[in-house]
């Protein structure tokens, strides 16, 4: 793809909203789901948030945190709200929120907050432009400015963990 200007895409243009009855197939003995299970369903969820926002494939690179407030149980009704707050040239980082229903009750409760970062790709699998976020609301812009610091941290360590990486390569062709 050339380097044109893509045009801004808000965050409503990619939301997405999953929702999904929790099994005993989704449990451990106590009939709390596995976190396993709510990590993958919001990686699903971040993806196609991705895959919205930017039109075209996209891969997980990261899970910067995922936290676990409340447990979830067999028979709640899970949702997942997936939305973008930032972009950068390729990556996209996705906010996970997961909640959790007793359809019996009606009685809901936050469970989990998950920030999962994604690069779009062409058909060869290479990292593509995506479009940047068009910010609208003073939320947005608190999640874009927090998500920049995120990205900002992200890339320290990465270059902390490739000069580890590097030192540690160069001790083993020493010994």
């Amino acid at each position: 793809m050339s380097d044109e200007k893509l045009p801004p895409k808000r965050v409503s243009e990619s939301r997405v909203v999953l929702s999904m009855m929790m099994n005993p197939a989704h449990a451990n003995a106590l009939g709390h789901v596995h976190g396993g299970e709510i990590m993958k369903l919001a990686d699903e969820a971040a993806g196609l948030a991705a895959m919205r926002h930017a039109r075209s494939a996209a891969v997980t690179v990261a899970i910067d945190s995922m936290t676990f407030d409340e447990p979830i149980y067999v028979g709640n009704l899970v949702t997942l709200v997936a939305e973008l707050t930032y972009t950068g040239r390729t990556s996209m980082e996705i906010r996970v929120e997961v909640s959790a229903e007793d359809p019996l009750s009606g009685s809901q409760v936050h469970t989990n907050v998950a920030y999962f970062v994604f690069v779009a790709i062409d058909s060869q699998g290479r990292p593509r432009p995506v479009p940047p976020l068009a910010i609208e609301t003073p939320q947005e812009q608190l999640r874009f400015q927090q998500a920049q610091e995120r990205q900002a941290e992200r890339v320290r360590r990465h270059q902390r963990e490739q000069a580890l990486r590097q030192h540690i390569q160069g001790e083993d062709e020493e010994a």
